[in-house]
């Protein structure tokens, strides 16, 4: 048996205003020919499939055409909700969606309902070695602690509490059989690293549950955090398939295989999936990042640049996009600007001298430039004709 762990698809995200479906469909491209070729099994995906509760028609045409094309291939999906998710919308028609190969995991009910497979050769459907596979739905503890029968809504007791039914069920089951588990969960665990674009579960410990959690089950296949990452042997995140974030830069994409016979999880290996393009986070002066050749790859990337130019230049943008079309991001971090920040306004204005020297003065606050000649020129002329305006009155 071979399972592919995904997650965090964002169907409908753009990327800083850049739409991402194309580069989507080409990573559902890429999901078929690897289940097609690696003889895959089931395809899972923790959470997150969609980026917002009601995604668009050509986002949800996405969705569906990749469920009929995995199905197609010979594979089962198991499909839970994430945060991102709306669980009664992407739940819909679950039970006939289940006569079709997939099994969507979105309600609290079906926590503890697993999908069995035979993990071996047997006449007696009811004895043999079995997989179960169990999807937890994206939990907000608010909602259903009460369901939960938990008093402290945490998204430590309601994972629990969850995990506890879980348990339960594997328990009954192992009493005439060998159960080997598989758990989809969407949250954040401890020791997961994360990246600028998760969005509404705090980090830094606040809100993360503790991997013990998931102690006992086969494997745990972890949705939410977008980097893909081994947090033990048998608890992990595939992360997302494309970057969300300039802070994924760096982050190789992919999930993970996981191999399955009568004996449990036999292997856990990577797999990889092509970026569509590069991203390039870029810091320098103006001139050395247009002049350098070593920066030539960043061309054809997505790019966020920061420049460290003592003053800001002026039309920095355009005269960026002229060797790298694609900046999406520009920040200022000028050399030196320590000392400058600490300066407040009212301490400029304290230091100023003329009308002019405040109305210069203010421009370079708030733009981090001086005024040239010209500017300086219109100034002194708006002053002058309010000047002589008051002096008419």
């Amino acid at each position: 048996m071979r399972l592919l762990h995904t997650s965090d698809w964002h169907l409908g995200r753009s990327f800083h205003g850049v739409g991402m479906l194309d580069a989507q469909r080409a990573f559902v491209d890429q999901l078929v020919d690897v289940v097609r070729e690696r003889a895959v099994d089931v395809v899972l995906i923790a959470g997150d499939v969609y980026d917002r509760a009601l995604p668009g028609v050509d986002v949800v045409g996405l969705l569906d055409d990749a469920l009929v094309r995995l199905t197609g291939a010979g594979a089962k999906v198991v499909l839970t909700s994430g945060n991102h998710d709306s669980a009664i919308r992407l739940g819909f028609a679950s039970r006939l969606l289940e006569r079709g190969g997939v099994h969507l995991r979105t309600r609290l009910a079906e926590l503890d309902t697993p999908l069995l497979l035979p993990l071996a050769d047997c006449t007696d459907e009811d004895s043999g070695p079995v997989l179960a596979i169990y999807g937890i739905p994206w939990l907000e503890p608010r909602l259903v602690a009460g369901q939960l029968g938990v008093e402290t809504a945490s998204h430590f007791e309601v994972t629990r509490a969850a995990t506890e039914l879980i348990r339960a069920d594997i328990a009954v089951r192992s009493e005439s059989r060998t159960v080997h588990s598989v758990v989809l969960a969407h949250t954040f665990a401890s020791g997961g690293i994360s990246s600028d674009s998760e969005r509404d579960l705090s980090i830094g410990g606040v809100g993360a549950v503790p991997l013990d959690l998931f102690d006992g089950f086969s494997y745990t296949a972890l949705g939410h955090l977008h980097g893909r990452q081994s947090l033990s042997p048998g608890v992990r995140y595939s992360g997302s398939p494309l970057a969300y974030s300039f802070s994924e830069a760096k982050h190789r994409k992919g999930g993970w295989l996981i191999d399955l016979d009568a004996s449990g999880v036999t292997d856990v290996t990577e797999v990889l999936w092509e970026a569509p393009r590069e991203l390039a986070v870029l810091r320098g002066k103006l001139d050395e990042l247009l002049e350098d050749k070593e920066f030539g790859w960043a061309e054809v990337a997505y790019c966020q640049i920061t420049l460290t130019d003592p003053q800001r230049p002026s039309h920095a943008m355009e005269r960026l996009r002229a060797r790298f079309p694609d900046t999406l991001v520009l920040g200022f971090d000028p050399d030196g600007g320590a000392a400058t920040a600490k300066i407040s306004y009212s301490s400029r204005l304290a230091r100023a001298g003329d009308d002019l020297s405040i109305c210069c003065g203010f421009l370079e606050h708030v733009r981090g430039r001086s005024a040239d000649t010209a500017e300086s020129a219109v100034l002194a002329e708006a002053l002058e004709a309010v000047r002589l305006e008051g002096v008419s009155r």
